[in-house]
């Protein structure tokens, strides 16, 4: 089999990738070991534009967040389903200090923070002595829908191979690589996490985290709006289920799902919520982040046969929609791609430690 491009992953990166390639006129082929609990699978799906204690812009906002929101839009209606929606989020402030953070950011931040309009209402569901700011507009996502109607796509197509990647079957050649029965001009390396052994890319600023999510069942809890104080709580799949996370641990020995996590949860949501819930599952896994905090876009420069799109971190709803874009316009056509995510950055480095 001759390919033009053939895609290591179908996490949210992976998926974005083939379907601009694809869209471009491009010949795919993806491989992916369909595991249940990786990055793209457990994500919120949450597009926010602030971020951390200050409630700070979060990275080129302005620009991504249109465009994820008009790709999602698009590629929604051609699954006829609903993969985004508006759902703002409701920031009940934790302490004082929260509070009076947020009330110092309300004149300054006047495109994405407000007063609800009904801030007492929510006291019918949850405690909240110091109050409650609104996050507007933020983004939900199907990432389940959308990740396994692509699937389901690539398979119609024939050009899926579900099965693990093996660096040892890759023959890699200046202008096109050879995998088994497979033959391209250039590989893209869209792994998350496995992408931290990449002989390839390895070298890049990666720095691996710890996430973990509990999924509670909470009837009676309208699923209108994203719930926020210290955890978040998201609407989930179908009828009352909601998403609870996440942790971020950098410093963790395995992936397995940790009893104190489950148990905080249930301390917070006990003191927080004023409806009964039961805990539904509870889930570990390693994301892809990386010290910069900037995606990893291009490719090697040594081997440019061998691409990479990764690094998302936490980012990666808002994130994967554009850059898969650039990324597609600079394969195709030459374009550039934001200097801040090329990984021409790492020239050096990368060519240091180009596998053998």
């Amino acid at each position: 089999m001759t390919t033009d491009y053939l895609i290591i992953g179908q996490g949210i990166c992976g998926s974005f990738l083939s379907w601009n390639l694809l869209k471009a006129g491009q010949r795919v082929v993806v491989i992916d070991e369909n595991r249940p609990h990786t990055a793209s699978k457990v994500a919120s799906g949450v597009i926010n534009p602030v971020t951390g204690r200050r409630i700070v812009r979060t990275w080129e906002i302005e620009k991504l967040m249109p465009f994820a929101v008009d790709a999602y839009t698009e590629w929604g209606k051609a699954f006829d389903v609903e993969l985004i929606r508006q759902c703002n989020i409701l920031d009940f402030h934790p302490t004082p200090q929260m509070m009076l953070a947020f009330a110092e950011r309300l004149p300054v931040e006047t495109d994405y923070l407000r007063k609800p309009d009904d801030a007492d209402h929510w006291k019918n569901y949850f405690n909240y002595p110091f109050g409650v700011g609104e996050i507007n507009p933020c983004w939900l996502i199907d990432l389940h829908v959308l990740l396994d109607r692509w699937r389901s796509q690539l398979k119609q197509q024939e050009i899926l191979l579900e099965s693990r990647f093996n660096w040892q079957d890759c023959e890699v050649f200046p202008d096109h690589v050879r995998y088994q029965n497979i033959t391209a001009s250039k590989i893209i390396c869209c792994e998350g996490a496995a992408g931290f052994n990449n002989p390839y890319f390895r070298s890049l600023p990666y720095a691996p985290n710890k996430g973990q999510v509990i999924v509670a069942r909470i009837p009676g809890l309208p699923r209108t709006h994203i719930f926020k104080q210290g955890i978040n709580l998201v609407p989930w799949g179908n009828e009352d289920l909601f998403w609870i996370g996440s942790t971020y641990e950098w410093d963790f020995t395995d992936l397995s799902p940790s009893p104190d996590f489950l148990e905080k949860v249930k301390a917070q949501l006990g003191y927080w919520l004023k409806l009964p819930f039961t805990i539904e599952d509870h889930i570990a896994s390693e994301r892809p982040a990386n010290l910069e905090r900037r995606p990893f876009v291009g490719l090697h420069p040594v081997a440019p046969s061998v691409g990479v799109f990764n690094g998302m971190g936490t980012k990666g709803c808002s994130l994967a929609p554009y850059f898969a874009h650039e990324f597609t316009g600079y394969l195709v056509n030459g374009n550039p791609i934001m200097p801040q995510a090329d990984i021409s950055r790492f020239t050096k480095i990368l060519s240091a430690g180009k596998a053998q």
